[in-house]
């Protein structure tokens, strides 16, 4: 009975409520229908969730409290999003990739490589049109800028930018130098 109600939430979910209006306009009927679908379909949903117009989600994907899922996303594998994650629009997230190992056979003929899990750690913001690669893993604390193609795990409070994502600062240290902004010289 539980598969039933989760196949019929995913097809309701892809007729209907996809295409509510986003979570900001001033009509929250669709803040509300994402919640309830987000609940059936989802593998693990917490605490006010917000799923946005257009996002795609699978039932293998665990979202944490006051986490979202941005307009147009696709978020679908083994997929751990913590708490109070931000998501701009676009976000891709891919679990698996084709195989292109032999020469012999064309790449379409040679199937996808073994799934690995993403895991999104707390307080992190997701910028426009990011793509996360499989397993990958992202500490908390993280900001990803627009764009960036991340393909290796990424240490907690960094910010990270580019394609291939690389670290272009600390948010630790951001925060050491302006909690010792009093001392007169550095």
């Amino acid at each position: 009975m539980k598969k039933l109600i989760k196949k019929l939430a995913i097809v309701l979910y892809i007729i209907f409520a996809r295409w509510l209006p986003r979570s900001s306009s001033r009509c929250k009927v669709g803040l509300l229908t994402w919640r309830f679908y987000g609940r059936l379909i989802l593998k693990k949903a917490g605490k006010k969730i917000n799923i946005e117009r257009g996002a795609c989600f699978g039932t293998g994907v665990t979202l944490g409290d006051y986490s979202g899922i941005g307009v147009n996303c696709e978020v679908f594998g083994d997929v751990s999003i913590g708490n109070d994650v931000m998501m701009g629009p676009e976000v891709v997230f891919y679990t698996t990739n084709h195989k292109f190992d032999r020469t012999d056979i064309p790449m379409r003929l040679q199937g996808t490589t073994e799934s690995k899990g993403i895991v999104i750690g707390n307080d992190v913001w997701i910028g426009r049109r990011a793509i996360i690669l499989p397993g990958v893993t992202i500490g908390d604390g993280v900001v990803i800028g627009a764009g960036a193609v991340v393909a290796k795990d990424i240490p907690s409070y960094s910010v990270v930018v580019g394609n291939p994502a690389r670290v272009i600062k600390n948010r630790n240290e951001q925060q050491i130098k302006q909690d010792n902004i009093w001392q007169p010289f550095d």
